[in-house]
Formats: structure tokens, C-alpha cells, sequence
């Protein structure tokens, strides 16, 4: 993986390569809000995989990369070229 910040582009290009042979790993917050708008980690994983890459933003200490489809966002953090956390993800309201 190259340095961070990454493009939307580089960081879907990684995001699809952990997600074949890495590891995705789920923050306690991220449990909470999935649990609250009833979503699995299944769906998690799907947004991951055919959604929309964002620019990355500042926060917390760490780049952010908020990926969305359809109703869902789902915002992620780069551990290695080899891991990433859900940080939060979310449904949002017709």
C-alpha cells in the first residue's frame, strides 16, 4: 500500500485486495450503529466491495475513506496493505 493519503481509485484498489486476502475488522462503535439501523456484516462487505470510494478525510489521527452504495456509507481505516476497520457505517433514511 502506497502512503496515505490514498485516491479514491487506490484506495478501492486496496480495499478489494484485503478484502480477498487480508483481514476486515469491525470497531466496537461500528457494531453499535450496524446493530441500530439492522445491518450485517454481510451487507458491510458488499458496500465495501461495489461501492463508491470518497476523497479521504482528516480525523481522529488516521485517514478516513467513507465508501457508499445505494442507502448504506460505510467509513474505513487503513491498518496495513494487509488490514482495515470498519469504523462506522450506517442506513440512511428514504
Amino acid at each position: 500500500m502506497q502512503s496515505e493519503p490514498l485516491s479514491p481509485s487506490e484506495a478501492k484498489r486496496c480495499i478489494l485486495e484485503i478484502l480477498q486476502t487480508g483481514t476486515v475488522s469491525f470497531s466496537t462503535h461500528a457494531r453499535q450503529e450496524m446493530a441500530k439501523d439492522k445491518l450485517t456484516a454481510v451487507e458491510v462487505v458488499q458496500v465495501l466491495r461495489s461501492g463508491v470510494v470518497e476523497a479521504p478525510e482528516w480525523e481522529h489521527g488516521s485517514w478516513r475513506y467513507r465508501v457508499h452504495a445505494g442507502r448504506v456509507t460505510v467509513v474505513i481505516i487503513f491498518r496495513s496493505a494487509q488490514a482495515l476497520v470498519v469504523v462506522t457505517a450506517w442506513r440512511s433514511a428514504r
